[in-house]
This record gives structure tokens, sequence and C-alpha cells, in this order.
């Protein structure tokens, strides 16, 4: 099997969070696996979408060839690291342990992409950041609108989830506009 690529590795990342979500889902396949999407497994994955981007965020903002991507990485880390203390704080106020997908492909892919994301430099750092960024948004909206809000059950988690959902589009529109301007 070929390894991936700076250039290869933003649909895997796109492929696994959905992947993972369809096994969580409560379709007879992911029932039968034991996994379920509930509240504590849907904040799970939203702390590690949050967490996730703060990682790459942080890492164009050491990393980034141009003072646009890494100006864009800091902005990632501050707003991610907001939604991620906000939705931690719900979730210890609601008393929900997050509980993350058994197997979760998500996290294997964040692992591939951000080894991927350190081999690349210069130029070709910044393309493929802001690829993984438009390409991690793009599934993360898919994954919140098709998937976690309509199977979310608290009111509270619910309100967050939506109330955020307008800066992933944000982001993703941003890292769009930046990975416009390197062509």
């Amino acid at each position: 099997m070929r390894r991936p690529t700076a250039k290869t590795f933003t649909p895997l990342v796109s492929l696994a969070l959905i992947a993972g979500l369809m096994v969580c889902s409560t379709s007879p396949a992911g029932a039968q696996a034991g996994a379920k999407l509930d509240d504590p497994t849907i904040v799970a994955i939203f702390d590690a979408a949050n967490t996730y981007d703060i990682e790459t965020g942080s890492l164009a903002a050491t990393k980034g060839n141009t003072k646009a991507v890494r100006d864009f990485g800091k902005m990632l880390v501050r707003d991610h690291r907001s939604v991620r203390t906000q939705g931690r704080d719900l979730a210890k106020s609601l008393g929900v342990t997050p509980t993350p997908p058994k197997d979760f492909a998500l996290a294997k892919a964040h692992v591939e992409a951000m080894r991927s994301l350190k081999k690349a430099h210069s130029s070709a750092f910044d393309r493929a950041f802001l690829q993984h960024e438009v390409d991690f948004h793009n599934a993360v909206i898919d994954a919140v609108t098709t998937t976690l809000l309509p199977a979310i059950q608290n009111a509270q988690v619910k309100d967050l989830v939506t109330k955020v959902a307008p800066a992933f589009v944000a982001h993703r529109d941003a890292a769009q506009n930046l990975l416009n301007q390197q062509k």
C-alpha cells in the first residue's frame, strides 16, 4: 500500500471522519458492533475535532511560510480552544463523560495528517495545510449537519453545536480563500 503524502492525506481525514461516524451510527451494523452515537460519544467527537484543529493550527502558526498562513493558524488555535473549553465546561456541568468511539478512525487520520504536514516545507506546507483545513472543515460540517445534530439528545449540547457551527463554515471559507491566493 502506498503511504499517504501531503497531497493525498486530506481526503483520508474526510473519509475517516465520515466512516467513524457511520460506525457509531444507530444502524444495525453499528448496533452489532456495540457502538452507538449518543451524547457522550458526540461530545467526544466534538472535542476531538477541536483538539485536532488546535494541533494543526499550532503547527501552521510556527511552520507557515507566509504571515497569512501563520495568522490563520493562530486564529484556529484561539477559536478552537474557546469552543473546546465551552464543550468541556458544558459536559462537566451536565455530568457527561466524553466517550470516544472505539477504534476512532479520525484519531488515526489526524496522526497521519500531522505526520504529513510536518514533512512538508515552505509553500508546499502552506498548500497542504490549507487544503487539509478545507477538507477537514467540510467533513466536520457534513458530519455535524447530517449525523451529529440529528442524534444529539440534550438541548444544551445541541444549542452549543448549533451556535458554533457557523465558525466551522467561516474557517473553511477562510482556508479556501487563502488556498486560492496560493495558486
